[in-house]
């Protein structure tokens, strides 16, 4: 009957007490969230309740198995085994702990500062992300470590392999070259300010958005929804645009081909009241002159501000679309055409291909009755 209860009261007692420790630690964590509003550390710490349960559970079973005398011909197994849960649970405990603080310190920031200077805080957001990727790399090489070590197998191999570590590390480092280049590329970028998470940019003519950076690679969201994935160590050796550097006001252009006679005093009032409707339009200027002429057309710019990448765009589709419509409505005349017919005049002027007067033809056919032979 003792053979049956010991086991029965060292694991169920382990997972009992596990489960209260968890249940108590998180119901004060709730209550401390519930108090602090202020700051999301204890909502985010009870994300960490199954590591912690799985480190009290496994440390508990550990240190109490010998006494449960259960399966003693498998002890050295069974040990072996909870030994590498625990240091995988506490591994996991650690990044989720690590996580909630760096959040939390993440959260404090942005909040105050969002309002002040957005690219400071975009800048924040790439280089807490990527320490959390090198914390948690680091985490898991030391835990993968320890979980060999508990070999005796592998503690024997340790001293050859550290003899051999010069000849390893010139191998790897020559085998994982482009690896090791993305990854510093990616420490260079997060910390160097080049681009941050949110930042608009031009690569390759593609317009988009940074979505994610990692330590190597870096994905670019475009308008169109697709995904551009790109290797960190690009952006160190390339040029490219990025809309979001500094400033984000922005100045754009539209352009048009119009016709000689296209009224260009009209064209600046209707810019000047297509921008007056349209929200995108930051206020700070507008323009529209004539840039270009060749013998059938001029190319006439349209100047337009906007505070950031996303208006700029919207304010120049707007006025590139309601100022050809008013020009189709209102002066055809002025639209880029192929002489194949009568043109139509604009308005105050004569119409050159217009039939001639009586007194023209008069004058080019001679008087009445006259006999041209």
């Amino acid at each position: 009957m003792e053979n049956i209860l010991r086991p029965l009261i060292v694991v169920g007692g382990a997972v009992v007490l596990t489960l209260f420790i968890g249940w108590a630690t998180d119901l004060l964590l709730r209550k401390a969230d519930g108090r602090h509003h202020d700051t999301p550390l204890w909502g985010l710490l009870r994300r960490a309740r199954v590591p912690y349960q799985l480190v009290l559970c496994a440390a508990l079973l550990r240190g109490s198995y010998d006494q449960a005398e259960l399966l003693e011909e498998h002890r050295a197994g069974i040990g072996r085994t909870l030994t590498l849960v625990l240091i995988g649970s506490a591994a996991w405990l650690v990044i989720r702990i690590a996580g909630a603080v760096v959040e939390t310190s993440y959260s404090r920031y942005a909040s105050s500062r969002a309002h002040r200077d957005p690219a400071r805080v975009r800048r924040v957001r790439t280089q807490v992300e990527l320490i959390m990727r090198v914390v948690s790399a680091i985490v898991i090489v030391v835990a993968a470590a320890s979980m060999l070590l508990t070999f005796p197998a592998m503690r024997a191999a340790g001293a050859s392999l550290l003899a051999s570590a010069g000849i390893l590390g010139i191998v790897a480092g020559v085998a994982a070259q482009s690896t090791l280049s993305n990854m510093f590329a990616g420490l260079q970028i997060a910390f160097g300010d080049m681009v941050r998470i949110g930042d608009t940019v031009v690569v390759n003519g593609e317009w988009g958005t940074v979505e994610e950076i990692t330590l190597t690679f870096l994905t670019v969201r475009t308008w169109d929804e697709r995904r551009i994935t790109m290797p960190v160590s690009y952006f160190t050796s390339n040029p490219f645009e990025n809309w979001s550097r500094g400033t984000p006001q922005m100045t754009g252009t539209v352009y048009f081909h119009l016709d000689h006679s296209a009224p260009m005093d009209a064209m600046r009032e209707k810019l000047r009241d297509i921008l007056r409707e349209c929200p995108a339009w930051d206020g700070r200027a507008y323009n529209l002159v004539i840039t270009d002429t060749t013998p059938t057309t001029i190319e006439v710019r349209a100047l337009v501000t906007a505070k950031d990448a996303d208006d700029i765009w919207t304010a120049r589709v707007t006025v590139r679309e309601q100022l050809l419509r008013w020009l189709g409505e209102q002066h055809p005349y002025a639209l880029p055409r192929v002489s194949t017919a009568d043109a139509v005049p604009p308005p105050g002027r004569p119409d050159r291909h217009a039939p001639p007067r009586d007194g023209a033809m008069r004058l080019a056919f001679g008087k009445p009755g006259t006999d041209h032979g």
